[in-house]
């Protein structure tokens, strides 16, 4: 008996593909960087089931590329903003994602890009490596102090209750929030303080950007919204780059209008190597590294993996979303 198809867009932690391979043929497309449009069109040609991720734009002309027998596609991500959820649901596919594996992971890394922006860790530690570092300072990489410091949640989800966690019990940081609905529950173990975007951004001395991309939350922050920042505030973003305004952020850096930024996501990804973002000593860019950690990327791995095997059985997928 002719076993399906799985065509995997790159190569994910091996704990998934062995999963696949106990049920499906796999074709994994060969190197680190994602599959170009035409390379995705032809590797899907008469797949059963596809593996993406979030570089792999997943729309109406890849779905037709793979023709009738394409029942389910999985996402090696939370987000599914790459997928055409309306064009699959037309088809009958299925799609799903990995939720709730990386909360802690992603947690951890917003908290890192804050403390080396506060301190100023880019900067000192370029110094050791140029040599610039002659001697101890008494006025060099001067930074922040956080503790009972105010912190600004963008979207009190599941990411930015955990941020607001350990921050207030570890740091004494009030904690104000903002969201389309009340989160309460979530925000009940920070003692969060719901408000609107304004009052946030003018309260804040640190803002963490947890909301997903959408239509409402595209450039959510630009020129307007950087503005009402305080001076001294650090913007932190392991969301999506495209929410902010990156070009309002790069003016409003430039011009010291905050005092710094961390981020793990940007547009595009990759940054190329001459953009302003990479040449401000206020901003520390990271290459989209908030799930890498060995747990989260094996339970993401294995949890793609067990919505395709869901998928080509024909059943309701473990982690299934849905078009809206």
């Amino acid at each position: 008996m002719t076993k399906p198809l799985v065509y995997v867009c790159r190569h994910i932690p091996e704990c998934g593909l062995e999963l696949l391979r106990r049920s499906a043929d796999v074709r994994i497309h060969d190197g680190q960087l994602p599959p170009t449009r035409d390379e995705l069109l032809a590797g899907v040609g008469g797949t059963d089931a596809i593996l993406s991720l979030l570089s792999d734009r997943i729309d109406l002309e890849v779905l037709e590329a793979a023709g009738p027998n394409l029942k389910v596609i999985s996402n090696f991500a939370v987000g599914y903003n790459n997928i055409d959820l309306r064009a699959a649901s037309e088809r009958g596919v299925r799609v799903g994602n990995t939720p709730d594996v990386l909360t802690d992971a992603t947690a951890d890394l917003a908290i890192t890009l804050l403390f080396a922006v506060a301190r100023k860790v880019r900067e000192a530690s370029a110094a050791v490596l140029d040599g610039s570092w002659r001697t101890w300072e008494p006025t060099g990489w001067q930074g922040l102090e956080l503790a009972g410091k105010t912190l600004g949640i963008i979207g009190m989800g599941r990411i930015g209750s955990q941020v607001a966690q350990r921050l207030h019990h570890g740091w004494q940081m009030p904690v104000i929030y903002t969201a389309r609905n009340d989160k309460s529950e979530l925000a009940a173990s920070s003692k969060a303080q719901r408000v609107d975007l304004e009052e946030l951004l003018s309260r804040s001395d640190v803002i963490s950007v947890h909301v997903p991309l959408t239509g409402g939350t595209r450039h959510l922050l630009g020129a307007r919204e950087l503005a009402q920042m305080r001076s001294h505030a650090i913007l932190i973003n392991t969301a999506r780059g495209e929410v902010i305004d990156q070009d309002a952020l790069i003016a409003a850096l430039e011009n010291r209008q905050i005092f710094g930024a961390g981020l793990d996501v940007c547009t595009p990804e990759s940054l190329p190597t001459d953009s302003a973002l990479l040449k401000l000593d206020n901003c520390l860019v990271l290459p989209h590294i908030g799930s890498a950690t060995y747990p989260a990327r094996n339970a993401m791995a294995t949890r793609a993996a067990e919505n395709v095997l869901a998928g080509i059985a024909g059943q309701p997928l473990p982690y299934e979303v849905f078009a809206s």
